[in-house]
């Protein structure tokens, strides 16, 4: 059997997984990782290896030797890159600029050309390479390939792409709407169409990637037409740390008259706001039981996410026309079922109905929550974006 490797590298861990990139969306991975506190004093290495986990606490100073050390793992237990057929290694990058707009087979040139891209996503980016050179220096003879997050929304209109500023400055300063979770709401907007018995083109749909970080998009005959996301993941729906939506004005305000400084604000949008800033957690579950003891800022908060939430569903509708179906994903998306039903609640005139007692029914693979003569039918489809990211470098490895 031939198996690709995924790579996610972050900025003190790494994820991985080794998959079959044929297997049935629901199939668990050969192997699934995560490197974890990478720089600290003590790290973690968690592995999965066909059900059976292994955890290992070490120093890991730096991605090479929290790679190898995976690597090492996975070798004695018969499992390691050199052990099994790995055709292709796939890395997540998370912006790829206007450069690019589909899954590039890596190179020096292509990393120098991710690295230029860095100011768009310096919180990011730098990490994506990083692992990416790593992994190139251990895995010399293996084709790998970057899988751009924007890559799905690099054709949109410009009527929704670009935004409303200085032309000139924006072009200079490479200033649009990117998108991001591209690889997420292209896997789930792909699953749909069989679902409804229509071909792709279609079928025009609102997808919903609500997790931690959270977007929306809208999607005509599979292409990608309006995204929450913006110039940066800061943009659109409230997240779990991050604002989402905003006046840019208060940015000035908290500049001039707070005196804060812009990484202090920065850091105040990115990993200070949303869900957290507002109740003190941003997990759903501790959330959901805060609202039932009654408390009044955990209200609030689930109330403001619940009306951006709404309000960009609104919008997509009236964008596409009409709407065939609506499907949440992610971990809150997959698993809410509150979240599910309050964000479409009232909207019968709209030909939305939502089943309860299908939508209480725990998280097991594609299905419908919609009532029967719902004529919008709303979809719960787990994501995937590891085997979407597998089967591309699988295919341009070729």
């Amino acid at each position: 059997m031939t198996y690709a490797l995924v790579l996610n590298s972050g900025s003190s861990s790494i994820k991985f997984q080794l998959l079959d990139p044929s297997a049935d969306a629901n199939a668990e991975p050969l192997v699934s990782g995560l490197v974890e506190q990478i720089g600290e004093p003590v790290g973690v290495i968690a592995i999965k290896i066909r059900g059976e986990k292994v955890t290992v606490e070490e120093p890991i100073p730096n991605h090479s030797v929290g790679l190898e050390r995976s690597f090492e793992i996975l070798h004695e237990h018969g499992v390691g890159p050199h052990d099994v057929d790995v055709s292709a290694v796939g890395h997540r990058v998370v912006h790829g600029g206007k450069v690019f707009s589909a899954p590039e087979i890596i190179n020096d040139q292509v990393v120098e050309m991710i690295r230029d891209i860095i100011p768009l996503a310096p919180l990011h980016n730098p990490a994506n390479v990083d692992g990416i050179e790593v992994a190139r220096e251990m895995l010399p003879d293996i084709p790998h390939v970057a899988v751009f997050d924007t890559g799905f929304f690099a054709d949109m209109p410009p009527a929704a792409a670009l935004y409303a500023i200085n032309a000139e400055v924006a072009l200079e300063n490479g200033i649009r709407r990117y998108g991001f979770h591209g690889t997420s709401h292209e896997f789930v907007s792909q699953q749909v169409p069989p679902l409804l018995g229509k071909d792709p083109k279609d079928v025009h749909q609102i997808t919903l990637h609500l997790g931690n970080g959270a977007s929306c998009a809208a999607i005509r005959g599979g292409q990608a037409v309006d995204t929450s996301m913006g110039m940066t993941p800061l943009a659109g729906l409230v997240m779990g740390t991050r604002s989402g939506d905003i006046d840019p004005g208060i940015i000035f305000h908290l500049y001039r008259t707070a005196g804060l400084s812009i990484d202090e604000i920065d850091v105040l949008l990115n990993r200070k706001s949303g869900v957290k800033g507002l109740s003190g957690v941003n997990d759903f579950r501790a959330l959901h039981e805060m609202i039932e003891d009654g408390d009044t800022d955990a209200w609030s908060a689930y109330n403001i996410y619940i009306h951006q939430l709404r309000r960009y569903i609104g919008s997509y509708m009236i964008v596409l026309g009409h709407v065939d179906a609506i499907t949440f994903t992610a971990g809150v998306g997959e698993n809410a079922k509150f979240v599910r039903e309050d964000a479409l609640a009232g909207l019968e005139m709209y030909g939305i109905r939502i089943d309860k007692e299908r939508n209480a029914l725990p998280n097991d693979g594609a299905r419908e929550i919609s009532t029967d003569d719902s004529k919008v039918k709303v979809f719960v489809v787990p994501t995937n974006e590891e085997l979407a990211i597998a089967q591309k470098a699988t295919e341009l490895s070729k």
